[in-house]
């Protein structure tokens, strides 16, 4: 925004103005109701910053008013949950695999797909009208595994789902419904239930399986309650579309 020149209402004989020629004002602030117009804007168009998601590349090319959006059950780990991670992550460092640990843990329920802004609200109504008789459900998720997306430009460590995959099978089932009521990409036909622990850039695979994967598994068998720390009880279901979470809690 300009600089603002102060003139006075009125000029005396010489011509001169009451404030001196050249004498700017400190610039006005924004209305704050201009302010909100354009701030879910800056956020979602800051998804296409490499610098703040590590240099990881798009599956797709951002376009403004697209929103990226995925399903997925939340979980919340405990301290000693993290420390085991901080384990592995050491383990994979001594076969050459410097990994980055998750920001936060989930099991997938769609794959990420692109919303328009105004179709958010009614996906999420139809999330809801599918989800909201579903009733909690007990996941163990304790053998480790190696994953990389369709690119192959990240490799994640993993741990799969073991017990649970019945009920999330019955999830993905009714949150296809509302995908294809969208006309989106529905979840895999085989899907592999897990909890992404750690990634890193590139396709890394090859290094964390066979001796590495097997190194890593002793891990969680030998960690102390390790058989507590991977179960947990899935109760809400949980849709992020750009910087929006909502949430659907389950019976």
């Amino acid at each position: 925004m300009m600089a603002l020149v102060s003139y006075s209402s009125s000029e005396d004989d010489e011509g001169e103005t009451t404030e001196p020629p050249g004498r700017f004002l400190p610039p006005l602030p924004p209305p704050t109701t201009v302010l909100r117009m354009f701030q879910d804007r800056e956020d979602d168009e800051g998804l296409d910053d490499r610098t703040k998601h590590g240099g990881r590349i798009r599956s797709f090319t951002h376009e403004r008013g697209n929103w990226a959006t995925y399903v997925y059950i939340p979980f919340q780990p405990q301290d000693e949950f993290l420390d085991l991670v901080d384990e592995l992550l050491s383990v994979a460092a001594e076969h050459g695999v410097f990994l980055t640990k998750m920001s936060e843990f989930h099991i997938s329920q769609s794959q990420t797909v692109v919303l328009r802004h105004h179709w958010i609200n009614p996906f999420i109504e139809s999330l809801k009208d599918k989800l909201h008789c579903m009733y909690r459900f007990l996941c163990i998720a304790d053998r480790i595994k190696v994953y990389t997306n369709q690119e192959k430009t990240r490799t994640f460590l993993g741990l799969e789902v073991s017990v649970g995959s019945e009920h999330l099978l019955e999830v993905v089932s009714e949150v296809d419904q509302s995908l294809k009521e969208f006309n989106l990409q529905t979840f895999y036909e085989e899907p592999s239930f897990h909890m992404s622990l750690a990634w890193c850039v590139g396709d890394k695979a090859g290094k964390l399986e066979g001796s590495c994967l097997v190194e890593l598994q002793k891990v969680i068998d030998r960690f102390e309650d390790s058989d507590i720390l991977t179960r947990f009880n899935a109760e809400e279901i949980r849709c992020k579309a750009g910087n929006k979470t909502f949430c659907i809690p389950l019976l």
